[in-house]
């Protein structure tokens, strides 16, 4: 299998076309249905609740994007989505809403988020959503036993590595130190065999992504393209750009 070639036909918008000026935030239905209007790809997160939902989320807690507090891995699905976001009247969304809404109208690359801790929870719960959606879609992850585990229970779906150069124990606190070496310069490649590679703009050119994209043919996405220079830089080194901030075109 091959990475499918939508994935880099159109850009795709960060946590959906999110704009908080105008009242809509990352990953909340505005911000998919944005997307949907904008002809964008939608990248989106997803994090397990306390009974196995896979919620849309990109945090770990509630605090920064909602009304709610505590950790999403504490509170079932259903509490979850009694949480409004900020300064609206949105709700949080499942996986499975989230694919409702779309209903194939444009791409998803869906980040499976990780605790580092072997748990396939997740995935698995993705796996199920996915198993009744035809529309475009593909899984990705930071955490290679994640991509790993999208390998074995989405075989069908392609599925890409979420990378950057350097993993510090600050920044990934959940993560081992030997979890932190293999992630560096896509030493598990061979392992969780990714069909693309999503990368850190700042951080291109880089020697793995170079030798993913130029010597094995995977394509390389840049996140997350703000600025012109980003734009450039995504250009030059990349086959599409996760952005957002502002609308590619203009």
């Amino acid at each position: 299998m091959r990475a499918p070639d939508w994935l880099t036909a159109r850009p795709v918008a960060h946590r959906g076309l999110h704009d908080i000026s105008r009242g809509i935030v990352e990953n909340m239905p505005a911000a998919a249905q944005a997307a949907i209007g904008g002809n964008f790809a939608i990248e989106c997160d997803i994090q397990l609740s306390s009974d196995g939902e896979a919620m849309v989320h990109h945090d770990n807690a509630l605090g920064r994007l909602t009304d709610g507090a505590g950790a999403l891995l504490g509170k079932t699905a259903a509490e979850l989505k009694a949480v409004t976001f900020k300064n609206t009247p949105e709700r949080m969304m499942t996986l499975g809403d989230l694919c409702a809404l779309v209903a194939s109208r444009v791409p998803l690359v869906i980040e499976v988020k990780s605790h580092f801790d072997g748990d396939r929870r997740l995935v698995k719960r993705m796996a199920e959503v996915l198993a009744s959606y035809d529309g475009p879609a593909v899984g990705m992850s930071f955490d290679p036993d994640q991509v790993v585990a999208l390998r074995e229970l989405i075989p069908t779906r392609a599925r890409g590595i979420v990378a950057e150069r350097e993993y510090t124990a600050e920044e990934w606190p959940e993560a081992s130190p030997e979890q932190r070496h293999g992630m560096t310069h896509l030493r598990h490649a061979f392992r969780s065999r990714p069909h693309f590679v999503a990368y850190w703009v700042n951080e291109l050119p880089a020697a793995a992504p170079w030798i993913a994209r130029n010597i094995f043919g995977l394509p390389l996405l840049a996140w997350t393209v703000r600025t012109p220079e980003q734009r450039a830089r995504a250009a030059r080194h990349a086959d599409q750009m996760i952005f957002e901030g502002f609308l590619p075109g203009t």
